[in-house]
């Protein structure tokens, strides 16, 4: 695992040179706040680190419920029965293994892999621009309908799931790169994932955490071209 901090954040990646998959650290003044679960073989290193940090994890926050996003929810959650976990509330539904889509969203297969058999039932269910500590919970499908970014209002850092990535070349949810195209192959709706990364544009990130690939430290522009190239795949 390879660690890397950034303002009042914490970049865990797992298998960094193969097929890195991040979740996040936000640490606040007397605990820390863990965006997304990896993969089930993280939770060794996400507890260890948070040991070595020297704060408890009191919540466990999701972007979305694909299975290298909440692959050790289970165990965190047996290993730290108090933590209190949130999921976006539209999110809850395909956790449930109901992949039928809501009123207004356009009738595309939900894509990705789900696992089938978490146990964990979430304490709170998000909805956009619920505050959980210094972080804002930003509805921003596309990868998924109910996927949600999170902006901590401290530094204007943005954690966004996999609404972009930067493996590979940064990209939006859904406009492959074909050195790292798995978050295109998961996606479910390129058009409306394009949408939520011009209105993720319009917070001025000073630093893009992605769910795969390295932190983006000038985020707008990068996030323009990524947006600008998204678009024109589709025309």
């Amino acid at each position: 695992m390879k660690l890397t901090k950034v303002n009042n954040i914490y970049q865990l990646t797992f298998f960094p040179n193969f097929f890195p998959v991040n979740c996040y650290f936000v640490e606040e003044d007397e605990h820390l706040t863990l965006i997304d679960a990896g993969l089930p073989l993280s939770k060794k290193d996400i507890l260890k680190t948070a040991q070595d940090l020297r704060k408890p994890i009191r919540k466990i926050v999701l972007t979305h419920v694909h299975s290298d996003h909440i692959g050790a929810l289970d165990g965190l959650k047996e290993a730290l029965p108090n933590v209190e976990v949130l999921i976006p509330k539209r999110e809850f539904k395909i956790l449930n293994g109901d992949m039928t889509l809501e009123d207004g969203e356009e009738d595309l297969p939900i894509k990705g892999s789900i696992p089938k058999n978490i146990k964990t039932v979430p304490d709170t269910l998000l909805e956009d621009g619920d505050q959980i500590g210094s972080i804002i919970a930003i509805h921003s499908p596309g990868h998924t309908p109910g996927m949600m970014s999170f902006l901590d209002i401290r530094d204007n850092t943005l954690i966004v799931g996999d609404a972009f990535q930067s493996r590979g070349g940064i990209a939006v949810a859904g406009d492959i790169r074909w050195s790292f195209p798995f978050p295109s192959f998961g996606t479910w709706n390129k058009k409306v994932a394009i949408e939520s990364a011009e209105k993720l544009l319009t917070y001025k990130p000073s630093v893009l955490a992605v769910g795969h690939g390295n932190l983006i430290f000038d985020a707008e522009e990068k996030m323009k071209q990524a947006i600008e190239k998204a678009k024109k795949s589709i025309k």
